[in-house]
């Protein structure tokens, strides 16, 4: 059996702009890898077996494509064991389905090449190709145009996830921000973006990025008056984070926060 952690990801910056003609919308992001991940592990089948999370869709997905594009018969057994929250903006599913892609690919006889896989992940979501290679990164066009970023990596995260707040589907979270033109000065804010990343050297510089166009929540305020250096909603949300210059003061927030719902403290990481 060949096991892999599925990391979680956060959107350090997300700024949106118009729709393109493929239906998805114009991003510039910055993505960070958390260590906070899934277990994804394989071994051979007499058929295509997804187990430990009766939801998923994406896994199925990209290893049925998988095995249409290498020629081969789908014949795997994928146990996944959660522990990213559902649906929450922190790219559990399209981590496990890029951790899913590599482990079966290093077991074909001819393995296809990243070129490949890359497409393959790139028509299953926005964010699965990020998943496909180490180190934070910035997304462009859909968000499927990588370029490696260097980032600072000694700092805490606390993530939250509010009690009684429904995740929205991704779909309509962008069909709001149309509604209100969210799209309004999109090459403004992705300028500010990279000046504000290009000017990136110690952690407490991620403070100067642009906060997520698509979601907001009142309780990045109260993250940052617990002395959260950033503080802002991961993608399409709901999850909330906070960066955190040492555990200790990241620790005494979740604390006080804690009855407002669930939490996890972690790091972030460079590796897959």
């Amino acid at each position: 059996m060949r096991r892999l952690p599925a990391s979680a990801k956060l959107n350090l910056a997300l700024v949106v702009g118009p729709s393109r003609p493929t239906g998805r919308h114009e991003v510039t992001t910055v993505l960070q890898r958390l260590d906070l991940a899934d277990r994804i592990a394989l071994e051979p089948a007499e058929g295509l077996v997804v187990s430990g999370f009766a939801e998923d869709t994406l896994v199925r997905r990209a290893l049925t494509a998988l095995a249409d594009a290498a020629g081969v018969p789908a014949r795997w057994t994928v146990h996944i064991e959660k522990r990213i929250p559902v649906a929450a903006g922190l790219g559990g599913g399209s981590s496990d389905a890029a951790t899913a892609l590599r482990l079966v690919n290093e077991t074909l006889p001819r393995p296809l090449p990243p070129q490949a896989i890359g497409e393959i992940a790139g028509s299953l979501g926005a964010d699965v190709p990020f998943f496909l290679a180490p180190g934070p990164q910035l997304g462009e066009r859909d968000g499927t145009t990588l370029t490696p970023v260097d980032l600072p990596q000694d700092y805490w995260v606390l993530l939250l996830l509010p009690r009684g707040v429904a995740k929205a589907s991704t779909e309509s979270v962008y069909e709001r921000f149309d509604t209100r033109q969210g799209e309004i000065g999109y090459p403004e804010r992705r300028e500010a973006l990279l000046r504000a990343l290009e000017a990136v050297r110690g952690p407490e510089d991620l403070a100067a990025l642009p906060s997520n166009d698509l979601a907001s929540s009142p309780l990045a305020r109260q993250l940052v008056a617990l002395g959260a250096f950033r503080a802002d909603v991961s993608g399409a949300g709901p999850a909330v984070y906070g960066l955190f210059s040492g555990r200790a003061l990241a620790a005494v927030a979740q604390r006080r926060l804690r009855a407002l719902g669930r939490s996890w403290l972690t790091v972030p990481t460079w590796y897959f």
